[in-house]
């Protein structure tokens, strides 16, 4: 009998005999950063998430938005975070949108640790005619703090990704970082080199690139603009990049489609789904558009984004989800066992997907020893 075939007899063995769990979950239950402890952060405010629910249709995410890692000061600018008792919703089954909707101003998605994403822009414009968007990244980046935020009056939030949260490399797949409004996942900068797991690991490129323009005349769709709705010629002052409007997207330039993300497996979601990822250029800085496209890839969810929202009460029976991530549960049983013994050998060799607990794009003896030391339940 050959190696293949007496792994696939003991998954058969496995799966028959596997243990049953108490609790099971799924992928957008677990990766966010619970504060079992009262950690506090800034101004004393109780840090990350407090709680995550979840039912028959939605995780809801309790969180202050303020984060556990040191933020502020913020030159000339005079908003101070405060808690902003959040309740997101995110949806366990994400749909794929038909027609997408435009990423807009505000929140836009969450990161595990319930602090906010915004668009690249910083809401005003040149001249104020609409026309040509400011790149916060240019800017405001002075007023940016080491963790690479800032507050909008009381909201702390990024437009791009933190160094304080984990990034992955070019030899282990990146994290979940939070969720898009949507409902699909936000991944760090890296993930597996084919989309379908397989190819090891590689940075996701974008495939927004900066136009071939010195003055902003025209559109990046072509379209001709009058004199009165021109933008700032190219300079040191408004260099490329200092507007939206400055990018455009090529199709297939890189890895990553028009919403800076693509439909693939990951560690999380060995069979499939789309994810968005946080790009950075070979030097490693953020580049744009940095973690969410200029349109939603799914149908935004209500309730999280507009005036007033981010506090939505569930209307379905929920569960508390009280515990801590368990990189080897790769069934999300909540157990350590023989059913997730089974899905790891039943993608042994070179492929991520199941059973990739190191993140390196290969299922392997370094994943089955990390399953075993880790056997039981999860804590």
């Amino acid at each position: 009998m050959t190696m293949k075939h007496t792994h696939l007899a003991l998954c058969a063995s496995l799966l028959a005999t596997a243990a049953t769990s108490a609790q099971t979950v799924f992928p957008a239950v677990t990766p966010w950063k619970l504060n079992t402890t009262g950690a506090t952060g800034f101004q004393g405010i109780l840090a990350d998430v407090q709680s995550v629910r979840y039912g028959q249709n939605y995780v809801y995410i309790a969180a202050t938005g303020i984060p556990s890692y040191t933020i502020g000061p913020w030159p000339n600018n005079p908003g101070s975070p405060t808690n902003q008792n959040w309740s997101f919703r995110i949806p366990r089954t994400p749909v794929l949108a038909t027609t997408q909707t435009t990423v807009g101003m505000g929140h836009v998605g969450v990161l595990v640790n319930g602090v906010t994403i915004f668009n690249p822009g910083d809401a005003r414009s040149y001249n104020n005619l609409n026309i040509w968007h400011q790149n916060a990244m240019h800017f405001e980046v002075n007023g940016f703090d080491t963790a690479l935020g800032h507050p909008a009056m009381v909201e702390y939030h990024h437009h791009q990704r933190t160094p304080q949260l984990p990034n992955g490399s070019i030899t282990n797949h990146s994290p979940i970082l939070g969720y898009a409004f949507d409902g699909f996942p936000i991944y760090g900068s890296y993930g597996y080199a084919n989309a379908d797991g397989s190819g090891g690991i590689a940075r996701m490129t974008t495939s927004w690139r900066k136009r071939n323009i010195t003055q902003r005349t025209t559109l990046p769709n072509g379209t001709q603009l009058t004199v009165a709705q021109y933008g700032p010629a190219v300079s040191a002052t408004y260099p490329l990049g200092a507007y939206i409007e400055d990018f455009e997207y090529v199709a297939a330039l890189g890895i990553l489609n028009e919403n800076n993300g693509r439909t693939c497996v990951t560690p999380e979601y060995p069979a499939g789904t789309f994810a968005y990822f946080a790009t950075i250029d070979s030097s490693g800085i953020n580049e744009y558009p940095y973690l969410i496209g200029q349109k939603y890839r799914g149908t935004l969810v209500t309730g999280n984004t507009g005036p007033g929202s981010g506090h939505n009460t569930p209307t379905e029976t929920v569960v508390t989800f009280c515990c801590t991530p368990c990189a080897s549960d790769t069934d999300f049983s909540r157990e350590v066992d023989g059913a997730d013994m089974a899905i790891l050998l039943s993608n042994w060799g070179i492929v991520g997907g199941a059973g990739d607990i190191n993140r390196d794009g290969r299922v392997d003896a370094a994943d089955l020893s990390s399953l075993l030391a880790a056997w039981g339940a999860c804590p």
